[in-house]
C-alpha cells in the first residue's frame, strides 16, 4: 500500500515577484457590458482569477458557467481570468487586479501571506462535505521501483513550481524518505497533465499524478491505470478555496460568500469534474483554519519566494 505522510506544524511563506499574464474569458453574464458600481459590484465588474491547474482552453468554458451563475446572484458581470502561473495570480490580487481568486491549497498560503486573501468557500460533495484530493507518485506497473527510497538516481516528473500536489508534496515525500533532491533528477513538466504524459510516454521513471488529474485522464481515456502503480499517496488535501481580496469592502465579502454558497450544483458541475467532485453538492464555507496543514507544510519545507 502507498505510504501516507503526516503533515507537521510550522509557519511562514513568501512569494516571488512575477510578471502578471492573465487570459480573460470575457464578461460572464448575458449582459457583458459593465455593470453599475455598488456594494456587490465594485468598479462595475468583478475580476475572478483561476490558477492554471489544467489546460486553460478546458478551464475557461467550465468557469464561465460558474461565473455566469455568480454574476446573476450578485447582479454584476464576472470576468474569469486564467493566470499564467501560480505566482502571477497572487501578484494580481496583491496589486488589486483581482477581487476574487481560486487558489490551490498551497497557493492560498502564498496569497494569504502576500495579498491578504481570505477564503470564502470551496467545493462540496453531494453529501454536503468539503471535498479533497490526494497527491501521488506513480511508476509503470513493471518498474523495479518499489518504494520512494528507490527513486534515488531516477527521473521524476513534477508538475509546476509552487503546485501543492505537483511540486511540494512529492518533495515532502522525498524528504520523509531521507532523499536529498540532488540524489535524483527532478524535472518540471509544466503542469499536472504534462507530468502524467511524461510517464505515459516513458520519458521518466516516475511522475507525480494527483487524484484529480487521474480522474480526468481516466475519463478522457488518456491514462490506463492498469499499466501503472501508485508508489506513494499523500494525506488528503482540502480542495481549492475561492478567496476574496482582504482589502475588499466587508459588505462585498459577505455578498460574495452568500452568492457562492447559494450556487446550484449544476452551476458547479463542469468545474467540479476537473476537481474530481462528481456529482458536486453546494459549495461549503471554509476559513483560514481549514488550510492550516498547508501553512505547516510550507514551514516544514522551508519554502521561500524562490519556491513560488
Amino acid at each position: 500500500m502507498p505510504s501516507k505522510p503526516k503533515l507537521k506544524p510550522l509557519a511562514f511563506l513568501s512569494l516571488a515577484a512575477a510578471s502578471l499574464t492573465l487570459t480573460a474569458c470575457g464578461a460572464s453574464s448575458d449582459a457583458a457590458e459593465a455593470g453599475t458600481a455598488s456594494a456587490t459590484c465594485p468598479g462595475g465588474a468583478i475580476q475572478f482569477g483561476i490558477e492554471p491547474y489544467e489546460d486553460p482552453a478546458k478551464l475557461e468554458p467550465a468557469y464561465r458557467v460558474l461565473a455566469n451563475a455568480l454574476a446573476e446572484e450578485l447582479d454584476c458581470p464576472v470576468n474569469v481570468q486564467v493566470v499564467e502561473d501560480y505566482a502571477a495570480e497572487v501578484l494580481a490580487m496583491r496589486n488589486g487586479k483581482l477581487q476574487l481568486g481560486q487558489f490551490g491549497p498551497l497557493g492560498y498560503v502564498f496569497a494569504s501571506q502576500q495579498a491578504n486573501a481570505e477564503p470564502l468557500a470551496s467545493f462540496g460533495t453531494s453529501d454536503g462535505e468539503l471535498s479533497g484530493y490526494t497527491g501521488g507518485i506513480w511508476v509503470p506497473k513493471d518498474s523495479p521501483i518499489q518504494t520512494v527510497e528507490d527513486l534515488r538516481g531516477k527521473d521524476l516528473a513534477l508538475g509546476s513550481v509552487g503546485s501543492t500536489s505537483g511540486d511540494v508534496l512529492p518533495r515532502f515525500a522525498l524528504r520523509e524518505a531521507g532523499i536529498e533532491e540532488a540524489e535524483l533528477n527532478m524535472n518540471y513538466a509544466g503542469g499536472h497533465p504534462e507530468a502524467l504524459l511524461a510517464l505515459v510516454n516513458g520519458t521518466v521513471d516516475a511522475a507525480q499524478i494527483n487524484s484529480q488529474t487521474l480522474a480526468t485522464a481516466e475519463a478522457e481515456g488518456s491514462f490506463d491505470k492498469s499499466g501503472f502503480r501508485q508508489l506513494w499517496e499523500s494525506a488528503t488535501i482540502p480542495n481549492d478555496p475561492i478567496t476574496v481580496a482582504g482589502d475588499a469592502d466587508p459588505a462585498f465579502k459577505q455578498a460574495v460568500k452568500d452568492a457562492l454558497l447559494n450556487l446550484p450544483p449544476e452551476a458547479i458541475a463542469e468545474v467540479g469534474a476537473f476537481l474530481d467532485v462528481t456529482p458536486p453538492g453546494p459549495m461549503v464555507e471554509v476559513s483560514k483554519e481549514t488550510y492550516q496543514p498547508l501553512f505547516e507544510l510550507a514551514n516544514t519545507m522551508g519554502l521561500t519566494e524562490e519556491d513560488a
